[in-house]
């Protein structure tokens, strides 16, 4: 079994603390937490070192990872890693959420953020060659870290910049950075990839691209809110041998969030316990 997160954000637009946030996850069963920054204020740079340690504490206190950030630039409507004109604020805004996700105790940045992506398709080599330049930056500051930074391909309904899995992994190979990779969320996936994700999954796990996974059904839901077969998403990859962190990423709600985040992780779980006695 591999670990399992979950991501903060829906609990946070609940109006839950962070501590709360904290609680409610450990209490369901998760192992860990992924954080999107811009539930931490309106400029998540300026916490302080006491806000970081009191995170820090909750995360302790409540035995979760912390496994790292996503969704990285809400906060910063203006950024963007396809817009040469504001490279520099963005290299720098980014390196200093390296050092938040480092300072937090995490491993693992996702670069998301479809709105801070968006190009005109007929200008794919532009942009690709402004994104490989911010990024070389950061991938060696997050080398410096000790971070993993990823580019996440999004489903072409949210942007049409690195949609597939193999445009994320010649971005990575363009950065040439071992902390730089790409990742596989499977609600994109599901509409990016002309394979199923399962074999997309299987396809990409052992190439040593892949930083980080996102478990999500192609309705947005958390897994077990539609008919997604994560069944076959699990044994794909648990049959790559993944042993680190994969995080539940709802964007919609069943009830509540936690009830939300309940039944993600039960769909996942009640597999893992298929499997142990099958």
């Amino acid at each position: 079994m591999f670990p399992l997160a979950f991501c903060n954000e829906l609990l946070a637009y609940e109006g839950l603390d962070f501590k709360a946030q904290c609680q409610i996850i450990s209490d369901i069963g998760f192992d860990g937490i992924e954080i999107a920054p811009g539930t931490l204020g309106k400029n998540p740079l300026a916490l302080g070192d006491a806000e970081i340690a009191n995170m820090r504490e909750a995360m302790d206190a409540t035995g979760l990872q912390m496994t790292g950030l996503h969704w990285l630039l809400t906060s910063w409507p203006k950024l963007s890693i396809t817009d040469a004109s504001c490279a520099k604020e963005t290299i720098a805004v980014l390196c200093g959420l390296v050092d938040l996700c480092a300072n937090l105790g995490g491993k693992v940045m996702v670069h998301g953020s479809p709105q801070q992506r968006v190009i005109d398709p007929s200008d794919y080599a532009t942009a690709f060659a402004t994104a490989r330049e911010i990024f070389k930056p950061v991938a060696e500051h997050a080398a410096q870290r000790g971070l993993v930074y990823c580019i996440e391909p999004l489903d072409p309904g949210q942007t049409a910049f690195v949609n597939t899995v193999a445009q994320g992994a010649e971005l990575a190979d363009a950065v040439a950075s071992p902390a730089f990779a790409t990742m596989i969320d499977t609600s994109s996936a599901h509409f990016s990839e002309s394979t199923s994700v399962a074999h997309t999954i299987r396809n990409w796990l052992p190439s040593g691209m892949i930083g980080h996974v996102h478990l999500n059904d192609s309705n947005r839901g958390a897994p077990g809110m539609g008919d997604d077969p994560f069944h076959d998403i699990v044994r794909a990859i648990q049959s790559c041998n993944w042993n680190s962190p994969v995080t539940i990423e709802p964007f919609r709600v069943q009830t509540d969030a936690t009830t939300t985040a309940r039944i993600g992780h039960k769909t996942i779980t009640d597999i893992f316990k298929l499997q142990e006695t099958g």
